[in-house]
């Protein structure tokens, strides 16, 4: 498959975000390489869905659609992977616009059929105008985007990232959908990691399966006010250990945990390193950079037990969702 045809699925569930949904929309219009469809889907709100039908009433590229399963970031993209007709499935952040080329990037991984995923890479719009001085790049994650440490240019990786990625329509095939019960739901403890299940869970039902993610697939994401102070980093990096825990219970530790270890024992202790070293030379927000790591480590491997001791006691377990019907 040398040129896919390429849905892409926009989850979506605030008014709050009105402008930006419309701006996510807009910039996959404006693609270099035509997307086949965008697939709007709304996570249980009526107000929003009902505005949403109207603004694209009249659109033959844009279908509005209601989240047929529980609420939840998971639920919403099963239910645009079963609508989608495309031979590729690619997933965009509701608060985030692409470049020119994403798709094109994305379209040119798949000229490899061994190729089941690629992502790319997700760049921050602080709301303040500039990155907090404090705020660690090997944290990006914290605001759902690219972090230092990931290996630069085209490259294998064991998953791709859920705002900016995209998926082979058989891959879900071949391992089901997202799992419901990890990742985010609406305005609740900001949850992640449903992508990284899947992708575990893909490479399992195909060993052969290649994963990348091609940085020339560039989105900007959207960070409001309220994610650049202190408190905001703190929840979230909980709420990650919290997740990881899941992810965890539903692959095991090995894979569950690979990309992990060489992060808090490489790339960590770097970045630790290097903020000290600012403060030494006075440079702002060293010591605040290496004391966000450290924190930030601890608090993750606080929720990672704290969710690790949850799930024995609730025999927590995930199922692959299977994808029926479909839009084919």
């Amino acid at each position: 498959m040398s040129d896919p045809d390429i849905s892409v699925v926009i989850c979506v569930y605030t008014e709050d975000r009105w402008e930006d949904i419309l701006a996510a929309v807009s910039s996959v219009r404006t693609q270099s390489r035509t997307a086949l469809e965008t697939l709007l889907v709304v996570d249980h709100n009526t107000a929003l869905l009902d505005r949403l039908a109207k603004e694209y009433k009249e659109s033959a590229d844009v279908r509005v659609l209601a989240n047929a399963g529980p609420r939840g970031l998971s639920a919403g993209r099963n239910t645009g992977i079963a609508a989608a007709h495309g031979d590729v499935i690619a997933f965009l952040d509701d608060d985030a616009v692409a470049e020119r080329d994403w798709l094109r990037h994305f379209a040119e991984g798949y000229a490899d059929p061994r190729v089941m995923a690629v992502g790319g890479r997700t760049m921050p719009i602080w709301a303040s105008g500039r990155r907090p001085a404090w705020f660690p790049e090997e944290f990006d994650w914290v605001v759902g985007c690219t972090y230092k440490g990931l290996p630069p240019g085209l490259v294998n990786v064991r998953n791709v990232l859920g705002g900016n990625a995209s998926f082979r329509r058989t891959a879900f095939d071949a391992a089901g959908g997202f799992a419901t019960g990890i990742g985010r739901d609406g305005d609740k403890r900001p949850l992640g990691c449903e992508e990284t299940e899947l992708c575990i869970r893909l490479t399992r039902a195909r060993p052969d399966a290649v994963l990348l993610i091609d940085d020339r697939a560039v989105i900007h994401h959207r960070v409001p006010e309220a994610r650049e102070h202190f408190g905001y980093f703190r929840r979230r990096a909980y709420a990650e250990g919290l997740s990881k825990a899941l992810v965890a219970r539903s692959v095991g530790s090995d894979k569950g945990l690979e990309s992990e270890r060489r992060y808090t024992t490489r790339v960590l202790p770097a970045g630790v390193a290097r903020g000290l070293r600012d403060a030494l030379l006075a440079r702002p927000g060293g010591a605040g950079r290496a004391g966000a790591i450290v924190a930030g480590v601890l608090t993750a491997a606080g929720g990672y037990v704290v969710g690790s001791v949850r799930a024995r006691r609730s025999g927590t377990t995930f199922v692959a969702t299977e994808i029926e019907g479909g839009g084919r």
